[in-house]
């Protein structure tokens, strides 16, 4: 009987271990060229003139009075959008139209509600009522007004209630009233504002970063259910922007004003279901999702907040020693 030597089998294995190695490293190259070249086709070319009136005449925007939720109303009107502004004031409203209507000529309508309620969705409906609708931007939304324990959240009940009406239910109800008539149409866009917080836990954020979640879920399960019917619905996820809710003032690359932001994402709408919005921002999604583990990025993300905790808890407290004339007490 002959008898192989290790030589014999090496041989043998040599021609199947190189066409192993050709295809898995023909493969890793044409996964690189891919992903270039749709990073090329999202970043630098972006989805051309996708968003135009052709959509629908009107554009509605929650939350269309401060931050992004005024930039996504300032663009969309300059792309000739009629507007539908819904916030809780009727006096900020009011400017914002007026400034619409004389700087981009287009009709504007207006809704003054406080989403942090149920009883809203019938007068919305009403307002809403034969409107031709292209685009739903599900902006509104609320914090913490800084970082904090969840048993130490001052009026914790109405908190809960008031951070799920408004972050989860709203974008739920909006979408029920507008995307029957989009379907009808087969054509409309909705884009749900959501928040780099809901792509991992947030701890001492962890209520906000929970209801962005369930908005990032919702929308990519609604665009899987809805894209085949010409619907695009689409997941935002944007890290810091220079917005009142942040308190950041000073822009810089990571930390684009409104403006700069809202137009870099709508250029990626069409391309990603779930999307960063800005290069930065996703360079920053990818690094926090995919290379550094899941433990680091809570450990780092928990001690950042434990800090601006304390750091705010030490000028309140400063603050109130100051009014009563008295010296402020380091807290722990």
């Amino acid at each position: 009987m002959h008898s192989f030597n290790i030589g014999d089998m090496l041989l043998m294995a040599e021609t199947p271990l190189f066409w192993v190695g050709t295809v898995t490293v023909a493969c890793l190259v044409l996964s690189i060229i891919y992903k270039v070249i749709s990073g090329i086709r999202i970043w630098v070319l972006g989805n051309g003139q996708l968003l135009t009136p052709k959509l629908g005449k009107w554009a509605v925007v929650t939350g269309a009075t401060d931050g992004i939720g005024k930039s996504y109303a300032e663009e969309l009107a300059r792309r000739g959008f009629a507007m539908m502004l819904i916030s809780r004031s009727q006096d900020k409203l009011d400017d914002v139209a007026k400034s619409l209507e004389e700087r981009f000529n287009v009709a504007t309508k207006t809704i003054a509600v406080d989403f942090g309620r149920t009883d809203i969705y019938q007068k919305i409906e009403a307002g809403l009522a034969g409107l031709e609708i292209g685009i739903l931007i599900n902006n509104v939304g609320v914090s913490y007004p800084y970082p904090e324990y969840y048993l130490h959240i001052p009026d914790l009940d109405n908190f809960i209630t008031n951070m799920i009406n408004v972050n989860m239910t709203a974008v739920c109800q909006m979408t029920r009233l507008v995307l029957p008539r989009m379907t009808e149409r087969s054509k409309g866009v909705i884009l749900n504002i959501s928040s780099a917080s809901g792509m991992y836990p947030v701890a001492l954020l962890t209520l906000y970063s929970s209801t962005k979640a369930f908005m990032d879920f919702f929308s990519r399960g609604l665009h899987e259910e809805y894209r085949s019917r010409g619907i695009i619905i689409q997941s935002v996820l944007p890290f810091f922007v220079v917005t009142k809710m942040t308190r950041i003032k000073k822009p810089t690359l990571d930390k684009p004003t409104p403006e700069r932001y809202v137009a870099a994402e709508l250029a990626t709408v069409g391309l990603q279901s779930q999307t960063n919005g800005y290069f930065p921002h996703a360079v920053m999604g990818w690094l926090t999702t995919r290379l550094v583990p899941d433990y680091l990025v809570n450990f780092f993300g928990a001690r950042m907040n434990r800090l601006q905790r304390t750091g705010y808890l030490n000028r309140r407290k400063l603050r109130a020693a100051q009014k009563n004339g008295t010296s402020g007490l380091k807290t722990d």
